[in-house]
């Protein structure tokens, strides 16, 4: 237990400190995914292959599908490729590293406190974690050798032993159930690999088990999908029916398998004579180890190869048919005659678990808010043309204020969720500020509706602004809209230099709302102009002033400055 404890640390170390490291490219690789299931497949397989896990994997896809912002046919490429990508940790297991376990956790904890450089402390837990992780395994291997010389325990596996079919489907049933009950496949994989080693339980057995744990993984994407929408099911099931369909024709074949296996390994032996050792060596091959104890060391990689070879050929076999399976997934799930999404923003808590990927979430929603934002000065500009107002434009503004005012709520939930967790530094100064631009886009559609609501008003009281003051207002809404589209595109590009870029908009804007003022107080001498219409279009200039102010702080906020 307290190896498997070990074990289940270090991978979790290892993940933290790989997604910490290779943050910026996972983020460049979902961003890649298209309806291209081949390259789907192949980016499954490098993520799973970082984040050391295919349920965090299929987990986050998962959350992806339920926002909206990956399709059914990227996700099942995705998940397909996350089944390769977690056999990397049979393979780890496979090195002959085990006794350099304690030296290097030791070492790497060392540069892990004293390292003053983030990325160095990030790298230095991710080598703990894979010291972690041959520590936590030669532990186990130890206590499995005590179980073969104590017949109590022995004769209790005699119960699971796959020399009949039917023994094989009792192998894999047991494989599966083990899974579901610790959800991770990583740990029963360890279990089946420290009893194998040491003679415990045969190849043929630990190949039957690691199997059965192919679908017990998927039972983290059935309880991910709970409360989830239609699509984000259809992927959960495929994750199952992927799995479940691949161990049912697999282990029709289970013993031609095995032969097919061993032949294998005989060839690589032949082709590198000192792959598993000095001298070529069967899976059975019994060896003695210093302490005088019986173990059979080649049927860890043995055990790595089945995985592998198992998920490589079902993956290839399931990737023409991919239509067809969507076909059937819209079938047993099919879709509501209602708007499922429970909330406004595709932010999804599934993806806490992968920091890297909800701040790219969050981020992609403040995007949105931009865009909101353009789009109602766009509509200012339509209402104040008008002779009477449309009233359905009107609203839509209205409503497309409130909206933002709920997304910044829900942005500043996310974001804070986030940043209770543990999480890389520069991530943590990437959700402080969407948390800041988040509330100054929000801000700015709220002047915005100010603009429209003054003039309303002196419509209300057969009032308008003079032809002068709207040819004014509306040259000062370009201008805005000018420096907002600037911002934007900055904010996309998450360029560094937006304030240097905007300054000169940002000045000109500034310079005409003075000149404006001026002007309207020069104006005022004249004695022409009501009140109500003074009062307003002061007031209309100092929402621009808001604006442009606003949308410096997002510039700044882009460019990183505090």
């Amino acid at each position: 237990m307290g190896g498997l404890g070990i074990f289940l640390l270090g991978m979790k170390n290892m993940s933290d400190g790989m997604q910490a490291v290779a943050g910026a490219s996972l983020r460049s690789l979902i961003g890649i995914v298209t309806n291209n299931r081949f390259l789907a497949t192949i980016v499954g397989i490098v993520v799973t292959c970082v984040v050391q896990s295919s349920s965090v994997t299929t987990v986050m896809v998962i959350g992806f599908v339920n926002s909206g912002v990956m399709g059914l046919s990227q996700a099942i490429g995705v998940i397909m490729g996350a089944n390769i990508g977690t056999t990397i940790t049979s393979w780890i297991l496979v090195l002959k590293i085990g006794k350099y376990g304690l030296p290097l956790l030791g070492i790497a904890a060392l540069f892990f406190l004293f390292s003053k450089s983030e990325r160095w402390r990030y790298w230095a837990m991710a080598i703990m974690g894979v010291g972690m992780v041959f520590f936590g395994l030669e532990l186990m291997k130890d206590a499995c050798a005590i179980i073969k010389e104590t017949p109590q325990f022995e004769k209790s596996f005699q119960y699971f032993t796959a020399d009949t079919y039917l023994g094989v489907l009792k192998c894999a049933l047991l494989g599966c159930l083990l899974t579901t009950l610790v959800q991770s496949s990583s740990a029963t994989l360890v279990i089946t690999i420290s009893l194998a080693y040491a003679g415990v339980i045969g190849y043929e057995t630990a190949a039957a088990l690691v199997l059965g744990e192919n679908i017990g993984t998927t039972i983290t994407a059935l309880l991910a999908s709970l409360g989830a929408t239609t699509n984000a099911k259809r992927a959960a099931y495929f994750h199952m029916i992927f799995n479940l369909i691949g161990v049912l024709w697999i282990t029709s074949i289970f013993w031609w398998y095995i032969g097919f296996i061993q032949q294998f390994m005989d060839f690589c032996q032949w082709i590198l004579p000192n792959l598993f050792g000095d001298k070529p060596h069967s899976i059975s091959e019994m060896v003695k180890t210093d302490g005088g104890n019986e173990t059979y060391p080649y049927t860890t990689a043995a055990i790595a190869l089945t995985h592998s070879i198992f998920n490589v050929v079902n993956t290839l076999l399931f990737l023409p048919f991919l239509p067809f399976f969507v076909r059937l997934l819209e079938r047993m799930v099919p879709s509501k005659d209602f708007k499922e999404k429970p909330s406004l923003t595709d932010l999804d808590m599934r993806l806490l678990e992968t920091p890297l990927f909800a701040i790219e979430q969050s981020r992609k929603e403040i995007e949105k808010m931009s865009i909101g934002c353009e789009k109602m000065l766009v509509w200012i500009d339509e209402l104040y043309d008008q002779d009477e107002i449309d009233k359905n434009l009107a609203d839509k503004l209205m409503h497309r204020e409130q909206v933002l005012d709920s997304v910044q709520d829900e942005i500043a939930q996310h974001v804070t969720n986030l940043l209770s967790n543990d999480i890389p530094h520069s991530v943590a100064v990437e959700a402080r500020q969407q948390f800041r631009m988040a509330d100054e886009y929000e801000s700015i559609s709220d002047y915005i509706v100010n603009i429209h609501k003054f003039d309303v008003r002196l419509r209300r009281d057969d009032q308008r602004f003079t032809t002068t003051q709207r040819s004014g207002i509306k040259a000062l809404n370009k201008v805005s809209m000018e420096y907002l589209d600037l911002v934007n595109q900055a904010l996309t590009a998450n360029d560094p230099g937006a304030v240097t870029k905007t300054e000169s908009v940002s000045k000109r804007l500034r310079k005409q709302i003075k000149q404006l003022r001026r002007g309207h107080l020069s104006d005022l001498t004249e004695g022409s102009i009501p009140p109500q219409v003074s009062v307003a279009y002061l007031a209309v200039l100092n929402a621009f002033s808001r604006v442009r102010d606003h949308i410096e702080n997002v510039a700044g906020a882009v460019s990183g400055e505090k």
